[in-house]
């Protein structure tokens, strides 16, 4: 049996969504040294799989007053600190013909209680700020809503906690808790994409995997019980309105549409499902169908909008005490320290809350942490800016070579991060993805500081391929990249390519219909009759993610154990 490798630190984090990046640059900048282990990329489970809503806490305001102070607070202090991540839209709360008119009232008086500036007005106000707004709205009230974009705020988060200290192990699975008696001192791990096991030692370790926390617990044989609730949406081809539009009236499915980047999004459902379903998630035709007809009332241009794709995300819903009954099931942040609740050392659990929230969520984690490891430096997450949000430190367009579309597109994105990478040599601006503007320079970036193993990984830190023609005309040249900019050989990058054109048919089969039928005979024509991609075995794809990493991880891993 091959000798497993041991590495040590302060603190293990699990999960690499908003939560668990947000609690290792907490970490790193409290001088706490600390690994996080994510099994697949960052943000890949349910922090990239919403709609991205900057909320403003209105939605929560009727029912729940505290998320709604929450989500206020925290919606103030990411527009300060995450400049780069985050688009203050303005959000519009409209009254439809069907819906209770007397419930605005309501609704405004709850925002009011939890500190949420409201405006009330008239349909020909609402409609001159949103055009495409249903022009039969019999009343409106304006919020703070805005978007954010969850993929950008977690590389953010992973980029500052990197250079304070802290570690990153993508596609790296937990598969085991090392435990002492009553103490857990560390964590057993595989990485998914090389099969090289090892082993991390620490005096804390943080369970932040969400809905899938329930496993990490399990190999404590604690009894965390997670009610699972499937959230289904769809992307729009362009951007149809330009601030979010909720349905004033209690939360329901297919109210919030939302504009994103160059897209726009409708959701979401919701349906409870089993545990074990959670890694299985697809979108159904009548989930399409409630999202198509609702969005329609939202807008009524998306009846005649092309939908680019369907995907679903897991909300973590927790049930604390093992009430089997689902009656005890919180929606709020639930920080369990497992030393006063079961006697457990060495075991932190944090999960429920929301993506609005994630900040707050890390916070309260990270001082609890800190406490038991003795750290008196305080949190400054709510005030130090992450990095491309530096308020200071913009740069403006210094030459007439350097393309303004894509030089608005990269700072858009990077903020003053885009020095790192975009100059005014052709190379460095050589454009790969139209659709987003993404550029060579931005790649190379991307695969060098920013962690990107595979074009899925890309997708999630540029954008690229998340545009109208869904990486159709980009995919091919960032596989190329791989080769030149990431030590990839030939076979392996094609290996690559099959892989992301596999990850896009999955969002594709649930609206397959139309121009999206259309796209697809195309896609499938070039992709197969051209270039010949259906040749590639999947064994061989997956031998390119084994080949590339194990250049990149396992010289990541070894490099700690011999410090």
């Amino acid at each position: 049996m091959p000798t497993r490798h041991y590495i040590e630190t302060d603190v293990v984090i699990i999960g690499g969504g908003a939560t668990g990046t947000g609690i290792m640059r907490d970490c790193a900048l409290r001088g706490i040294s600390c690994i996080l282990l994510e099994r697949d990329d960052i943000a890949a489970g349910t922090s990239g799989r919403n709609h991205g809503l900057l909320h403003s806490g209105a939605r929560y305001a009727v029912t729940d007053t505290e998320s709604a102070r929450e989500c206020i607070q925290e919606n103030t202090i990411l527009k300060s600190v995450a400049r780069h991540c985050v688009e203050d839209t303005k959000g519009l709360f409209i009254t439809l013909p069907e819906d209770d008119l007397a419930y605005q009232d309501t609704f405004i008086a709850s925002c009011d209680k939890a500190g949420i500036p409201t405006r009330k007005l008239t349909p020909h106000e609402a409609l001159a700020l949103e055009p495409n707004a249903n022009p039969a709205m019999i009343g409106a009230v304006q919020v703070p809503d805005g978007t954010v974009d969850p993929f950008r705020l977690c590389a953010a988060n992973v980029l500052d906690g990197k250079e304070h200290g802290g570690k990153v192990f993508n596609h790296t699975q937990v598969t085991g808790l090392i435990r002492q008696g009553a103490t857990v001192q560390g964590v057993h791990c595989i990485h998914t994409l090389t099969g090289e096991r090892f082993s991390i030692m620490a005096q804390q370790v943080i369970n932040a995997a969400g809905i899938w926390g329930q496993t990490i617990c399990e190999y404590a044989d604690l009894n965390i019980k997670m009610f699972p609730a499937k959230g289904s949406l769809l992307i729009l081809d362009y951007r149809i309105n330009n601030r979010v539009i909720n349905r004033c009236r209690k939360p329901a499915d297919a109210d919030i549409l939302v504009p994103g980047d160059t897209i726009s999004l409708i959701g979401t459902t919701s349906e409870h499902i089993e545990y074990d379903q959670i890694d299985k998630l697809a979108v159904t035709p009548q989930e399409v169908d409630v999202l198509m007809r609702e969005g329609a009332k939202l807008a009524p241009i998306m009846a005649n909008t092309r939908v680019l794709r369907a995907y679903a995300g897991v909300r973590p819903l927790v049930s604390v005490d093992d009430d089997g009954s689902g009656r005890n099931i919180s929606r709020g942040i639930v920080l369990l320290d497992h030393q006063a609740r079961d006697g457990l050392d060495g075991l932190i659990t944090i999960t429920g809350g929301k993506l609005m929230t994630y900040r707050l969520m890390a916070e309260q984690a990270t001082d609890l942490v800190a406490e038991k490891l003795g750290n008196r430096n305080a949190c400054q997450t709510a005030t130090r800016p992450l990095p491309g949000s530096e308020p200071s430190k913009g740069i403006s367009k210094a030459s007439a070579s350097l393309v303004k579309p894509v030089y608005q597109s990269a700072y858009y994105r990077h903020g003053e991060r885009v020095s790192h990478f975009l100059d005014e040599s052709d190379d460095s601006q050589a454009v790969i993805c139209e659709c987003e503007m993404v550029t060579k320079g931005e790649v190379n970036y991307a695969i060098q500081s920013l962690d990107a193993k595979n074009i899925t990984d890309l997708r999630r830190r540029t954008r690229l391929g998340m545009g109208p023609c869904q990486g159709e005309l980009c995919s091919y040249r960032a596989a190329s990249l791989f080769s030149e900019c990431g030590g990839v050989d030939g076979q392996a990058s094609a290996g690559l390519l099959v892989d992301f054109l596999e990850e896009r048919w999955n969002g594709v089969k649930p609206i397959f219909w139309g121009d999206a039928l259309r796209e697809a005979e195309f896609s499938y024509w070039i992709y197969q009759g051209l270039f010949g991609a259906g040749d590639v075995p999947k064994s061989s794809s997956e031998e390119s993610k084994t080949e590339m990493n194990e250049q990149v991880s396992t010289q990541a891993v070894d490099q700690e154990v011999s410090q």
